[in-house]
């Protein structure tokens, strides 16, 4: 997997890699924060919309994160814990997003342990009557392990597919359109 460190504006800062899901996500932000000491962390990708109010290209800022995952029910046994990102963060992001007035939300992801899910369509119902506004496969175990190790954390996600029209994001556009999301990351971690 490929990790780079350089420099934004001056300051030092890495781009790694992590895979899809939770449990490839977790060894490497682990090694992030136990083995480099990194304090802050932005997860950018991409996520499908299952809320009318977040369309193609908007961003998702992840204010927390349901789960279909067995691995907090591991780590907690019955105690249900609420992952949630990192307010000064959150804060950060909005602020900039607002200031440079780009689609964006702020609302809660559905993490899920299976891109292919043949229970898919029940999941994103129940996900729906509680308001969850997009799916994804990692923030659940970034937002677990920042409070875990006590670092800040965010996940920001644009919008690539939609699951209410099957429209998509084609793949020749996806890198100019998430070059507004990766700068808004930049700007919340060294702002």
């Amino acid at each position: 997997m490929l990790g780079f460190t350089g420099y934004w504006q001056g300051n030092r800062v890495s781009v790694q890699g992590t895979g899809m899901g939770m449990p490839s996500f977790s060894i490497y932000a682990q090694e992030l924060i136990d083995s480099y000491h990194a304090k802050r962390l932005v997860r950018v990708g991409t996520c499908g919309t299952m809320s009318e109010d977040l369309h193609l290209k908007d961003v998702l800022i992840a204010q927390a994160a349901d789960n279909d995952s067995a691995m907090n029910p591991s780590r907690f046994g019955s105690y249900q814990f609420a992952p949630t990102a990192s307010f000064n963060l959150l804060a950060k992001a909005v602020g900039h997003a607002q200031a440079a007035k780009m689609g964006f939300a702020v609302g809660n992801v559905f993490t899920s342990d299976q891109f292919y899910d043949q229970k898919g369509e029940e999941k994103k119902l129940i996900a729906q009557s509680v308001g969850t506004m997009a799916i994804d496969m990692e923030t659940c175990e970034l937002y677990t392990l920042a409070r875990l190790k006590h670092v800040e954390a965010l996940t920001l996600l644009t919008v690539s597919d939609s699951l209410l029209t099957g429209e998509q994001v084609p793949p020749a556009q996806r890198q100019s359109t998430f070059d507004a999301m990766v700068d808004l990351a930049l700007l919340t971690l060294f702002s």
